[in-house]
């Protein structure tokens, strides 16, 4: 805490740490959120699918040695392609069942996948390397800073203006925000609502396996990886609001400078600081800062 109160240059590190964390969750968080807030379905598997995604940026960049930038991409497509498989021999069967249906199904996948993760790539704890270019600091006049960090704060908000301009902007997305207030109707019109629904499942876990590409440098790929990110991002979109991609954005920050600088002010209760933060905007606005509540017959 003295640290904090006398040591300008340490608070701009924590702040720096706080937005390249928070923009590397908003990242898996907002596959999550986009899949609820369309599909109605609680995806307990989504840590899975970021587990995935670091353990085939491993086999890509490091035994195949293609690249980092090969990695990210074989990782986003793995992931499509699992979300096709999925979606459409699980997930469809779903679609207006009960959250508890949905997260048995999901957590019986949560099993399977961290089973067969671990006759693919064994239990060991792996390793990634950072991109060429990326393994050292730059200087940014007051301080020094590692240079991927600050990679992954800048891609955050290019992947969240990315999402906003296709949801909002585009024809598409308009047919996706119809299918969450009217299926039968858009069905009704002639809308192929199956395609948009499979679409969107892709997206959000394509959008987990690239979070899981970037994090395996600093979070090295290993057996268990996604049990502690989901609930990270279940604690990220609650607070922002289920459904929200602002709501996701904003409640990523926030987790990010929550954990950063309570691990700052009282070492190892950085998880409770954050948990507590869930507790009061559960308790002031159950549906989130961003959130709407949910309608009944939804």
């Amino acid at each position: 805490m003295d640290m904090l109160l006398s040591s300008p240059t340490f608070v701009f590190i924590q702040v720096l740490n706080s937005i390249s964390l928070g923009m590397n969750l908003f990242i898996i968080a907002a596959g999550l959120s986009l899949i609820f807030g369309v599909l109605r379905v609680i995806n307990f598997a989504h840590g899975v699918f970021y587990m995935f995604g670091a353990y085939i940026m491993y086999t890509v960049a490091q035994d195949l040695e293609l690249g980092f930038v090969t990695g990210v991409i074989a990782a986003a497509a793995g992931l499509a392609v699992i979300a096709v498989v999925v979606e459409r021999g699980l997930f469809q069967w779903l679609y207006g069942k009960e959250h508890l249906m949905q997260l048995l199904l999901t957590f019986a996948i949560v099993l399977i996948m961290g089973d067969l993760a671990k006759v693919i790539w064994g239990t060991d704890q792996l390793s990634v390397s950072y991109p060429d270019g990326m393994d050292g600091a730059l200087n940014l006049g007051i301080t020094f800073y590692p240079s991927y960090r600050l990679m992954l704060a800048v891609i955050g908000p290019v992947i969240f203006i990315g999402l906003f301009l296709l949801i909002e902007r585009t024809r598409w997305g308009r047919l996706t925000r119809a299918a969450t207030q009217d299926m039968e109707m858009l069905s009704a019109l002639g809308i192929n609502v199956p395609i948009i629904y499979v679409t969107i499942f892709l997206i959000g876990a394509a959008l987990a396996g690239v979070g899981g590409a970037l994090a395996a440098p600093i979070n090295s790929p290993t057996p268990g990886m996604d049990a502690t990110i989901i609930v990270e991002c279940f604690v990220i979109v609650i607070i922002g609001g289920l459904g929200s991609l602002w709501g996701t954005f904003v409640g990523a920050l926030i987790y990010g400078f929550v954990f950063n600088f309570g691990s700052v002010i009282v070492p190892n209760w950085q998880d409770v600081f954050a948990f507590l933060l869930l507790m009061v905007v559960l308790l002031i606005r159950p549906w989130g800062l961003f959130g709407k509540p949910e309608r009944e017959g939804h």
